[in-house]
């Protein structure tokens, strides 16, 4: 154990949604200065971090300048459309970034973290190609076959992400993946369509001086690729749980560095396939703010900051439902927050989100009960009670 660590510690996000928002708020517990950066004003984590900067973090120059005004401790990348390669330049100056400067780079990109997967590290992965035209895509998804998946190479939360049916559908996926692209990238991964049993998020903790360590494994469902509710504990076999712990560990030991992962998983009959890495902590992790003793931003600040983890209790069958905007506002006022709060052991945490739009993200329902399957249903009818309209 390391009893030298000293806090306070200056921390700068890089990205300021809903999980920067709750790794925040953990930070601050410990007494922490964080500096929360986006690329628009009042963000979620803006609105509970010490100061706040916004720029854009595909510009080398106002990356430069924000750090060079701050001088943080540790930049903690929380999005994918950041100038990866400043952050190599400000590792070498000593600021740790998390993980690390490179693991960051290589899991902006879909391309470069399936590659580092499956040709280096030997792990089964969907089959995939890339294409960075739509003729390049339309031949590409003959050889994987249909239905197949389309995605931007560098995205976050599901955004440009399409299941592709026939061959009639490819256009619409290509232009659907370009718009949902972040970044310089214009480029796309379409995989093999998986008929999986469950799919899973494994969060895995890795730590600078102490072994990997991972939650009980979370299962999700998704919708236009993006996560619609979760639950703790998936339903998978012991055997799974550890064929599962084995590829994470591969995969985050090679990456190195320290904080958490969410590792996605797809859970066949017989097989455990290696989907995605994000290398922070994961939306369908929000279930731990109700499940666990320590959540998945405590266990990351933790990881951080070299503190001790000496045990996660998972605390039983607990789930999350988002609650998504259905219109366009500029200006946004909740309700029915009192109704979905009236049933035992269901929790709302609201985003602070300042616009709304079909579909985004605004907060979620938390839930805990006897069994999965009734906390899944405490949490969605808690979540469907909610009603975004105009202030």
């Amino acid at each position: 154990m390391n009893t030298s660590i000293k806090l306070p510690k200056k921390l700068m996000l890089l990205g300021s949604g809903e999980l920067g928002k709750e790794f925040v708020i953990a930070a601050q517990r410990l007494g922490n200065y964080i500096i929360a950066v986006d690329r628009y004003e009042s963000a979620p984590a803006m609105q509970v971090a010490d100061v706040c900067e916004v720029i854009s973090m595909l510009s080398a120059d106002d990356l430069e300048a924000v750090v060079n005004k701050h001088k943080p401790d540790f930049i903690i990348p929380e999005i994918e459309a950041i100038r990866t390669e400043k952050l190599v330049e400000f590792e070498q100056r000593g600021i740790t970034v998390i993980p690390t400067a490179a693991a960051t780079n290589y899991t902006m990109n879909r391309d470069r973290i399936r590659e580092l997967a499956h040709t280096k590290l030997g792990v089964r992965t969907a089959k995939y190609a890339y294409a960075s035209t739509l003729e390049e895509l339309i031949a590409v998804s003959d050889t994987i076959g249909f239905p197949n998946v389309v995605k931007p190479v560098m995205s976050s939360s599901g955004k440009g992400q399409s299941v592709v049916n026939d061959r009639i559908d490819v256009e619409k996926a290509w232009n659907y993946a370009i718009a949902g692209s972040r970044g310089d990238s214009q480029k796309v991964i379409v995989e093999e369509f998986i008929d999986f049993d469950i799919e899973i998020t494994l969060l895995t903790i890795k730590q600078w001086q102490a072994p990997t360590i991972y939650c009980v494994p979370i299962g999700h469902r998704q919708e236009r690729g993006d996560y619609q509710e979760s639950w703790q504990p998936a339903d998978i076999s012991e055997d799974k749980v550890t064929a599962a712990q084995e590829i994470a560990r591969k995969v985050t030991d090679e990456l190195g560095g320290a904080g958490i992962f969410g590792v996605e998983f797809f859970i066949t009959k017989d097989e455990v396939i290696f989907s995605e890495l994000s290398p922070r902590p994961h939306d369908t992790g929000m279930v731990t703010l109700i499940s666990q003793n320590l959540n998945e931003f405590e266990l990351h600040l933790r990881a951080i900051l070299g503190l001790p983890i000496p045990n996660i209790e998972q605390l039983g069958a607990s789930a999350s439902a988002v609650i998504l905007a259905s219109e366009k506002s500029e200006s946004v006022c909740f309700e029915g927050v009192a109704e979905a709060l009236s049933e035992p052991d269901v929790d709302i945490k609201l985003f602070g989100k300042p616009t709304a739009h079909p579909y985004r993200r605004m907060g979620v329902a938390l839930a805990k009960a006897d069994n999965v399957q009734d906390a899944r249903a405490k949490a969605m009818k808690a979540a469907r009670s909610i009603k975004i309209t105009d202030i």
